[in-house]
């Protein structure tokens, strides 16, 4: 070992090493490398040590660091001898494969009902048609293992952009970053993603949360149950709990979190199963024994407010003398709507996404967030707040 070699710092070595290994491709771009604590174990020292090290490697443009997701390897111009990673070969490919030379976009979508996303797929075929293109649509069932394959697949097969509909969970999968890094394009539908630069589309639920508020005060609600699955950094719910709480502090009302459930398990795409349903139907009802003084419930969503219904019904409670209900997104049903509801323009949405993931590879960037407005529709479960019998 040279004399420069042995009084060079850890953290520089280090440093060196996972570069050199970078430049040989050992890493390629999208491709995690070590964490701090493996840097740590393999090389004997501490976790400032190898955490010094990673940061020169994201300072010089090797790699970027992703909270609570790990390192990857970046896409930079200075490191043109990376090779892409699997499905990269696609990203540079301007003719679809097969298609007689039309465009073809990929969608990754949870799953779609007619209360909450066939009208994100209307829209997205509308614009799929008026741009001589096509859509391919594969489901993930809120799985994130489904997902990552739905993107690797959707990348082999060739197509020219992605708008996704990420799975709800504390993260999003290493294959969305792996699209960020490389500059691939696609958009986000419903979320948009914390500390990356990604394109989303989504309904302005602060201020659809706060309509939806403001028309149960109207009502003279003001014990208002909030139901909701696990946030878990799905910034639309977040986004609707931020309004629900603005609209009280706006009208100088205070927010009683002890009339909120906040984990819904059945409303998660993966908790879809009926025993999860009775399960919840169960906490809803025991909830409304415990807080008699609740007169309204929101729900963030439609099949939440469904399981509200079955509670009320069990409980001889009527809808909406006894309690009234509101959530986003109901289905038309014999023309009416039974619901009161937030409704989300959902063609727009999809249209809106679509348009944008061809406008990325034309070169164009399109806003970060694009946020639509919803619309408060009101129906059959909401009426003037009466005292429940005790």
């Amino acid at each position: 070992m040279s004399n420069e070699s042995a009084s060079k710092p850890m953290y520089e070595k280090i440093f060196e090493t996972l570069r050199d290994q970078i430049i040989e491709r050992k890493y390629e771009v999208g491709d995690r490398v070590p964490s701090e604590k493996e840097l740590g174990d393999e090389h004997g020292v501490s976790r400032i040590t190898s955490k010094k090290a990673l940061e020169l490697l994201a300072s010089e443009g090797y790699i970027i660091r992703q909270p609570g997701r790990g390192s990857f390897v970046a896409d930079s111009q200075d490191k043109a001898a990376v090779k892409p990673a699997s499905g990269a070969a696609h990203l540079q490919q301007t003719t679809p494969r097969n298609t007689g030379g039309k465009l073809l976009i990929g969608l990754v979508i949870t799953d779609f009902a007619d209360s909450y996303g066939t009208g994100l797929i209307y829209g997205m075929e509308e614009a799929s048609r008026e741009n001589d293109s096509y859509l391919v649509l594969r489901r993930s069932f809120g799985i994130p293992s489904y997902e990552e394959e739905a993107i690797q697949g959707l990348l082999e097969l060739g197509v020219d952009g992605l708008i996704i509909f990420p799975a709800q969970g504390e993260y999003f999968n290493a294959e969305i970053l792996k699209l960020a890094i490389m500059k691939f394009p696609f958009v986000l539908i419903d979320r948009h993603l914390k500390g990356i630069s990604a394109g989303s589309i989504s309904t302005d639920n602060v201020k659809a949360a706060i309509k939806g508020t403001n028309y149960l005060f109207e009502l003279g609600h003001k014990s208002i149950a909030f139901l909701t699955p696990p946030p878990r950094d799905t910034t639309a719910i977040e986004d609707r709990i931020e309004g629900f709480i603005q609209a009280h502090a706006e009208k100088g009302i205070m927010v009683d979190r002890e009339l909120w459930i906040d984990d819904i398990m059945s409303a998660l795409p993966q908790g879809n199963a009926e025993e999860n349903r009775i399960r919840d139907i169960e906490k809803i009802i025991a909830h409304l024994r415990q807080y008699p003084q609740i007169t309204a419930i929101f729900a963030t969503e439609y099949n939440i407010a469904q399981l509200a219904l079955r509670a009320a019904s069990e409980m001889g409670l009527s809808v909406p003398g006894d309690i009234s209900v509101i959530c986003f997104d109901s289905p038309e049903i014999n023309g009416g709507f039974p619901l009161t509801h937030l409704q989300q323009n959902q063609f727009g949405m999809g249209k809106t996404a679509y348009e944008n993931v061809l406008k990325l590879r034309e070169g164009y960037t399109p806003p970060n967030r694009t946020l639509l407005e919803a619309t408060l529709i009101p129906g059959d479960s909401t009426g003037p707040a009466r005292a429940r019998a005790r």
